[in-house]
């Protein structure tokens, strides 16, 4: 990783000023049995000391003359990040969700590395969870799985490593050094910047002198791609879901990959298509549910910009904005829109301009950028994850589910695919979405739906529902 943070993960960084956004991503490893702990806490170390990042702490340069650094943190105590404990009774998979959603709604410690994980044994049936928390600012879910292959195992009897790799020198970084390191770095992007922009413009001056009529629009449409990243949005599509507040609900859903690879053969379209139309027909269910109308809504679309160059881990996606028809009964034609309109999302001229489009949103004032965030109505997000069965010192990995940030908006989807399992993770905010297991139904319907296009299928499960069910609130049942 660079010193410096990329514009795009400093925007994560700066925006949880206010708590309704922040970047906290919580996933949950479901393993047969508990770990080996010696070997899992050997492997621990050393994939922080292969990954630095994970060492790192974030220093603010005085009056923004850069964005945060990252420094090695010289006093890290893995022990401060690895937890382990307990389940508390009743021993059931609810317990480590309230443990994941207190994870989701609690700040981190800015002094410290920006990660824990607590690992939660003796769950009914010998059963244990590894609850994960990380900033957002530290990987995305492709990144996050390129990790995950230095904790995970294919061979269930692997042990802890041979040889433990250097560990990272620590970095003291006092405010006079860390401001002439500012300088220098704002100098040298400015003066690449420029050089770089020479070159484009000495090509651009040519391809315009050979092609003036298609330089012309695609100087245009350029323009006009960066508008619609950047454009404010002054108010929720949904009339409903229209508060925001602090307070998380997570829940669940299971629904199997062949299945709705079926589907989306059958429609024409991909996996991310079926996921999209089966949120689509669960959110248009919902406002039914409570007699609103509701023809399209807003959804931030995370488009990975990741490339085989990349470093392990780290955050390489662009959020991308648009409306997204939510009504059409016909769940082939629902699929067939989402195709097209993830298509044209992808397509954005703005993409490979995204680390300078938030260099420029830094620039403003919070409240600007907040207000654009919290009048979108939901995220949704699809992360391919492992086609095989891995283990975790020596314990089998059963599910794998994430919840990622609400980010100001109502709801966050992460649909995560796990050895032929997509779990899909649900992030609710409270105050926009009061009755949680109403959407979780609405939802399931949704995907129950989409699948009907497979023809046999394994139904949709909602794991811990009956548990959830006992102890909601009035207005939840």
């Amino acid at each position: 990783m660079d010193a410096f943070m990329r514009d795009s993960d400093a925007f994560s960084w700066y925006m949880e000023k206010d708590p309704i956004l922040r970047s906290t991503v919580v996933a949950v490893a479901w393993l047969e049995c508990s770990p080996d702990w010696d070997v899992f806490v050997a492997k621990l170390e050393q994939a922080t000391r292969l990954i630095p990042m994970f060492r790192q702490q974030v220093l603010e340069p005085p009056a923004r003359l850069a964005t945060p650094r990252w420094t090695v943190d010289g006093t890290f105590d893995l022990s401060w990040h690895l937890r382990r404990m307990d389940s508390p009774a009743p021993h059931t998979p609810s317990t480590v969700i309230a443990l994941a959603r207190i994870a989701a709604m609690t700040t981190f410690d800015r002094s410290r590395p920006l990660w824990e994980f607590t690992l939660v044994e003796h769950l009914e049936g010998g059963r244990a969870a590894l609850v994960m928390k990380v900033h957002h600012s530290l990987t995305d879910g492709l990144g996050g799985m390129q990790l995950a292959l230095l904790l995970f195992d294919i061979d269930p009897m692997a042990a802890a490593p041979d040889v433990e790799a250097a560990r990272p020198d620590g970095e003291h970084v006092g405010t006079g050094e860390l401001v002439r390191q500012s300088l220098t770095r704002d100098w040298e992007r400015f003066a690449g910047a420029v050089g770089h922009g020479a070159g484009i413009v000495a090509q651009s001056a040519v391809h315009a002198a050979r092609h003036p009529l298609t330089s012309m629009n695609e100087v245009v449409e350029t323009a006009m791609s960066i508008g619609r990243t950047v454009a404010p949005v002054r108010a929720t599509l949904s009339p409903l879901m229209t508060e925001r507040g602090l307070d998380r609900r997570l829940h669940m859903l299971e629904v199997g990959l062949a299945d709705l690879k079926r589907a989306a053969g059958a429609a024409g379209g991909t996996v991310n298509d079926c996921f999209m139309a089966a949120v689509a027909g669960g959110f248009h269910r919902y406002h039914q549910q409570h007699g609103v109308a509701a023809e399209r809504l807003r959804v931030t679309l995370p488009i990975s910009i990741r490339t085989p160059e990349d470093p392990i881990g780290g955050n390489r996606i662009t959020l991308i904005r648009f409306a997204l028809p939510i009504s059409d009964p016909d769940p082939v034609s629902r699929i067939k829109d989402m195709n097209r309109l993830c298509l044209m999302a992808r397509a954005e001229r703005s993409l490979p301009l995204t680390n300078v489009i938030a260099g420029v949103l830094n620039m403003l004032p919070r409240g600007t950028v907040g207000s654009m965030l919290k009048h979108v109505d939901f995220v949704a997000s699809d992360v391919p994850g492992f086609s095989f069965p891995v283990h975790l010192a020596g314990a089998r990995l059963e599910r794998y589910v994430a919840f990622g940030p609400t980010i100001g908006s109502a709801v966050n989807l992460t649909l995560l695919s796990y050895n032929g399992v997509c779990c899909v993770g649900v992030t609710i905010d409270t105050a926009a979405v009061p009755d949680a297991l109403v959407l979780i139904e609405c939802l399931r319907e949704g995907f129950e739906e989409i699948l009907t296009l497979a023809g046999d299928h394994v139904p949709v499960q909602v794991p811990m529902r009956e548990v959830l069910k006992a102890a909601a609130p009035r207005s939840e049942l």
